[in-house]
């Protein structure tokens, strides 16, 4: 079935073309600072996510069969899942967004609802402190707004 990775390899090879093409959209950081800015990481996602688009196309498994059973439902969902979560990035923010969906793919995965969405909590608050204070980049609040420390 050399067929389904390779589709999937140009699919994935379109969609790391829209990633970079998104990241290259991204506001001129203040004073136009050469260097590391908000494009850097996901220009570099994007990079990863086509090379290894092209290593299906090029040397697809010869015994993939494309999974239509409850793992393909659960990959549709967990698509669907981080689709709403960009959609709702910057007007829910970073911190929430993350919580529901990290916790909403802890939770098909297993975990209980509490222990799940604690996850995604955790997971939020963490990696938002991190990209604002250690790597000095902006994550967007949104409705948390009232956090915004001037």
């Amino acid at each position: 079935m050399t067929f389904n990775d390779r589709i999937f390899g140009i699919l994935l090879i379109v969609l790391a073309v829209a990633y970079g093409w998104g990241a290259t959209q991204f506001p001129e950081p203040f004073g136009g600072a050469e260097g590391v800015g908000p494009d850097t990481f996901p220009l570099l996602l994007a990079g990863v996510l086509a090379l290894s688009s092209l290593y299906l196309i090029v040397r697809p498994d010869p015994d993939n069969a494309w999974p239509w059973s409850r793992t393909g439902v659960e990959l549709i969902i967990a698509v669907v899942v981080l689709i709403v979560y960009t959609a709702l990035l910057q007007p829910l923010g970073f911190i929430l967004s993350t919580l529901l969906a990290v916790g909403t793919l802890c939770w098909r995965m297993g975990a209980s609802p509490l222990k799940a969405y604690a996850t995604g909590g955790v997971a939020g608050v963490v990696v938002f402190l991190i990209f604002n204070f250690a790597l000095d980049l902006a994550l967007p609040l949104g409705l948390l707004s009232f956090l915004e420390v001037n």
